[in-house]
């Protein structure tokens, strides 16, 4: 596979040969699948919390004797069976997050990539940056590769330039390639890569 790599112009100024091993071959749906429910359940924040009967507010004194009574024993107004009672093993603040199998992470960022090569979603640059810091600049930069909507912009090291002229466009992202996750990839309408930055993906994910 072969792709185009092109300037700031959005003019091709060279290709770039891709290894079938890597991006060839059958996409494995299901690795990105548990890449993104993986991160997503890393970002809930799992705050929720019920009162148990050590919690609710009432008095701990027993409301009538064990015995003699007729009525049902009981010793505490907080008792779960009644009304504004504690709750029995209710929802307690906790964390969502857990870790997958390196080699499924890596198949998963290999699949999301190559899914947006075959859909012909990835635009190829040979570097990725902004002469000031501005957002005009950014947006006339991503006009000019064709660039609308969502986007995902990936380089080795971004610029601060680039990171902060783009933080104010809805819908764009910079991540370095070292921090790019399937979920990134697949969330995304283009995903724009510096030569290097996909050179370097490739290596890794080889």
């Amino acid at each position: 596979m072969t792709v185009d790599v092109v300037n700031a112009q959005n003019e091709k100024v060279g290709s770039l040969d891709l290894r079938d091993d890597v991006f060839g071959g059958r996409i494995k749906v299901d690795l990105i699948h548990e890449s993104v429910v993986r991160a997503n359940a890393a970002e809930r924040r799992g705050t929720h919390a019920t009162k148990t009967r050590a919690l609710v507010s009432g008095s701990g004194r027993k409301p009538w004797r064990q015995k003699g009574t007729g009525r049902a024993r009981v010793g505490e107004i907080r008792n779960p069976l009644w009304r504004k009672g504690g709750i029995v093993f209710g929802p307690q603040p906790r964390s969502y997050e857990y870790q997958l199998p390196k080699k499924v992470e890596k198949g998963a960022l290999r699949a999301a990539l190559a899914q947006k090569l075959r859909d012909e979603q990835v635009i190829v640059v040979d570097s990725l940056s902004v002469s000031e810091i501005k957002t005009k600049a950014a947006v006339e930069m991503l006009k000019r590769l064709g660039v609308d909507g969502k986007a995902l912009l990936v380089d080795v090291k971004p610029e601060d330039t680039l990171m902060l002229s783009v933080r104010n466009i809805d819908g764009v992202r910079v991540l370095p390639s070292n921090r790019v996750s399937a979920r990134d990839v697949m969330d995304t309408r283009r995903v724009v890569l510096t030569r290097a930055a996909l050179e370097k993906l490739q290596e890794a994910l080889g």
